[in-house]
Protein backbone atom coordinates (compact mmCIF):
# COMPACT_ATOMS: atom_id res chain seq x y z
CA UNK A 1 0.00 0.00 0.00
CA UNK A 2 1.45 3.40 -0.94
CA UNK A 3 2.26 5.90 1.79
CA UNK A 4 -0.25 8.65 2.41
CA UNK A 5 0.81 12.10 1.32
CA UNK A 6 0.68 15.32 3.30
CA UNK A 7 -1.86 16.58 0.75
CA UNK A 8 -4.15 13.67 1.59
CA UNK A 9 -3.95 14.44 5.31
CA UNK A 10 -4.63 18.10 4.58
CA UNK A 11 -7.60 17.16 2.39
CA UNK A 12 -9.14 14.89 5.03
CA UNK A 13 -8.59 17.51 7.73
CA UNK A 14 -10.20 20.15 5.52
CA UNK A 15 -13.13 17.88 4.75
CA UNK A 16 -13.73 17.10 8.44
CA UNK A 17 -13.49 20.79 9.31
CA UNK A 18 -16.03 21.75 6.64
CA UNK A 19 -18.31 18.92 7.66
CA UNK A 20 -18.19 20.04 11.30
CA UNK A 21 -18.95 23.59 10.21
CA UNK A 22 -22.00 22.35 8.32
CA UNK A 23 -23.17 20.37 11.34
CA UNK A 24 -22.68 23.43 13.58
CA UNK A 25 -24.66 25.51 11.07
CA UNK A 26 -27.40 22.88 11.08
CA UNK A 27 -27.66 22.81 14.86
CA UNK A 28 -27.77 26.62 15.05
CA UNK A 29 -30.41 26.83 12.31
CA UNK A 30 -32.61 24.30 14.10
CA UNK A 31 -32.26 26.15 17.39
CA UNK A 32 -33.10 29.44 15.68
CA UNK A 33 -36.54 28.12 14.70
CA UNK A 34 -37.16 26.57 18.11
CA UNK A 35 -36.22 22.96 17.40
CA UNK A 36 -33.67 20.79 19.10
CA UNK A 37 -31.16 19.51 16.53
CA UNK A 38 -32.37 15.94 17.10
CA UNK A 39 -35.97 17.03 16.41
CA UNK A 40 -34.85 18.57 13.12
CA UNK A 41 -33.03 15.37 12.19
CA UNK A 42 -36.13 13.32 13.02
CA UNK A 43 -38.39 15.56 10.92
CA UNK A 44 -35.99 15.35 8.00
CA UNK A 45 -35.74 11.56 8.33
CA UNK A 46 -39.52 11.21 8.37
CA UNK A 47 -40.07 13.60 5.46
CA UNK A 48 -37.39 11.84 3.44
CA UNK A 49 -38.47 8.31 4.36
CA UNK A 50 -38.43 5.96 1.40
CA UNK A 51 -40.75 2.99 1.42
CA UNK A 52 -44.32 1.90 0.86
CA UNK A 53 -45.27 2.00 4.52
CA UNK A 54 -45.48 5.16 6.60
CA UNK A 55 -42.44 5.58 8.84
CA UNK A 56 -42.65 4.78 12.52
CA UNK A 57 -40.49 4.97 15.60
CA UNK A 58 -38.13 2.35 14.18
CA UNK A 59 -37.40 4.58 11.18
CA UNK A 60 -36.52 7.44 13.52
CA UNK A 61 -34.24 5.19 15.59
CA UNK A 62 -32.47 3.91 12.51
CA UNK A 63 -32.04 7.31 10.85
CA UNK A 64 -30.73 8.98 14.00
CA UNK A 65 -28.64 5.98 15.08
CA UNK A 66 -30.31 5.88 18.48
CA UNK A 67 -31.91 3.13 20.55
CA UNK A 68 -35.60 2.42 19.88
CA UNK A 69 -36.61 3.51 23.40
CA UNK A 70 -34.78 6.82 22.90
CA UNK A 71 -36.58 7.29 19.58
CA UNK A 72 -39.91 6.56 21.28
CA UNK A 73 -39.19 9.24 23.90
CA UNK A 74 -38.18 11.73 21.20
CA UNK A 75 -41.34 10.98 19.21
CA UNK A 76 -43.50 11.38 22.33
CA UNK A 77 -41.98 14.83 22.99
CA UNK A 78 -42.50 15.80 19.34
CA UNK A 79 -46.15 14.70 19.43
CA UNK A 80 -46.62 16.72 22.62
CA UNK A 81 -45.01 19.75 20.92
CA UNK A 82 -47.42 19.48 17.98
CA UNK A 83 -44.77 18.44 15.45
CA UNK A 84 -45.96 14.89 14.77
CA UNK A 85 -49.14 12.87 14.76
CA UNK A 86 -49.28 9.18 15.60
CA UNK A 87 -51.86 6.78 14.21
CA UNK A 88 -52.12 3.05 14.62
CA UNK A 89 -50.71 1.28 11.57
CA UNK A 90 -53.34 -0.40 9.42
CA UNK A 91 -50.80 -3.00 8.30
CA UNK A 92 -49.44 -3.92 11.72
CA UNK A 93 -51.54 -2.97 14.74
CA UNK A 94 -48.47 -3.19 16.99
CA UNK A 95 -46.90 -0.20 15.24
CA UNK A 96 -47.71 3.47 14.83
CA UNK A 97 -47.38 5.58 11.71
CA UNK A 98 -45.83 9.01 12.12
CA UNK A 99 -46.74 12.09 10.11
CA UNK A 100 -45.50 15.65 10.22
CA UNK A 101 -48.00 18.32 11.21
CA UNK A 102 -48.43 21.46 9.13
CA UNK A 103 -46.35 23.33 11.72
CA UNK A 104 -43.52 20.80 11.36
CA UNK A 105 -43.71 20.91 7.57
CA UNK A 106 -43.37 24.70 7.61
CA UNK A 107 -40.37 24.58 9.96
CA UNK A 108 -38.74 21.83 7.93
CA UNK A 109 -39.27 23.73 4.68
CA UNK A 110 -37.54 26.80 6.18
CA UNK A 111 -34.66 24.72 7.49
CA UNK A 112 -34.24 22.72 4.30
CA UNK A 113 -34.08 25.88 2.18
CA UNK A 114 -31.37 27.24 4.49
CA UNK A 115 -29.47 23.95 4.42
CA UNK A 116 -29.58 23.75 0.63
CA UNK A 117 -28.21 27.28 0.40
CA UNK A 118 -25.42 26.38 2.83
CA UNK A 119 -24.62 23.23 0.86
CA UNK A 120 -24.39 25.22 -2.37
CA UNK A 121 -21.74 27.33 -0.66
CA UNK A 122 -19.98 24.45 1.05
CA UNK A 123 -20.38 21.81 -1.66
CA UNK A 124 -17.51 22.88 -3.91
CA UNK A 125 -15.10 22.95 -0.97
CA UNK A 126 -16.21 19.47 0.13
CA UNK A 127 -15.83 18.15 -3.42
CA UNK A 128 -12.38 19.68 -3.67
CA UNK A 129 -11.33 18.05 -0.39
CA UNK A 130 -12.58 14.67 -1.59
CA UNK A 131 -10.91 15.09 -4.98
CA UNK A 132 -7.51 15.83 -3.51
CA UNK A 133 -7.44 12.66 -1.39
CA UNK A 134 -6.58 10.55 -4.38
CA UNK A 135 -9.48 8.26 -3.55
CA UNK A 136 -11.88 9.50 -6.17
Amino acid sequence: MPALTRAQYVAIAAFRYRLRRFLAFSEAAASAVGLAPQQHQALLALAGHVGEEAPGVGAVAEALLIAPHSAAELVARMVEAGLLTKTRSTRDRRKVDLRLTEQAEALLRTLTEAHLAELRTLGPALAEAIGTTGAG
